[in-house]
């Protein structure tokens, strides 16, 4: 198994969503869920954002494809997700490979496939909350893809001092312990 461990915070140490997707790649691996990690710092090292020429570039997209687990670091950022993650997603919406059109509409090509996004946020944003762009953004981006069940890891209200952002944290910890490994790995 191959997990996909990708960062988009420009928050460093201090990232919420980091620490969550170090936690949740430090799960998968002890589990024996992944035998190799590649990970990729889009706040490090970001691409830029796509052009006719950067989305010829399969780098990215061939990365996605061969992972069995991909783990997301998705903090808000303005209502949604930080740009240099969108320059990441835009390289993985690619016609005939990751999705197609038919009469019967879009239909996703890139499952099965786990992913687990570590998402962060400074306020308190419902799904339906009238500014969430952050978590329904990625579900539709994700489902149009063949993603149906992404699990989504949450620590919201980190912005309301260190002591709830601590509680936020803890509380996405726990959610990570629980993680099960996927029914394909438990029937092998």
């Amino acid at each position: 198994m191959t997990i996909l461990h990708i960062d988009s915070s420009i928050n460093g140490e201090n990232s919420a969503s980091r620490e969550l997707t170090r936690s949740i790649v430090d799960q998968l691996a002890s589990s024996n869920w992944g035998a190799s990690v590649a990970h990729r710092d889009l706040a490090a090292a970001p691409l830029p954002h796509l052009t006719l020429e950067a989305f010829a570039d399969s780098t990215v997209l061939d990365e996605f494809l061969a992972a069995d687990t991909v783990v997301i670091g998705a903090p808000m950022y303005n209502f949604t997700i930080p740009s240099q993650l969108k320059a990441w997603l835009d390289r993985l919406g690619v016609p005939g490979v990751t999705f197609s059109y038919s009469e019967a509409g879009p239909q996703g090509l890139a499952g099965p496939k786990r992913v687990i996004v570590a998402s962060s946020q400074g306020g308190a944003y419902d799904l339906d909350a009238p500014f969430e762009h952050h978590e329904s953004y990625l579900r539709d981006f994700l489902a149009f893809i063949g993603i149906a069940d992404p699990v989504f890891v949450r620590a919201g209200r980190i912005g309301f001092g260190p002591e709830v952002r601590d509680a936020a944290v803890a509380a996405a910890r726990e959610t990570i312990a629980r993680l099960e490994a996927p029914a394909e790995l438990l029937a092998a």
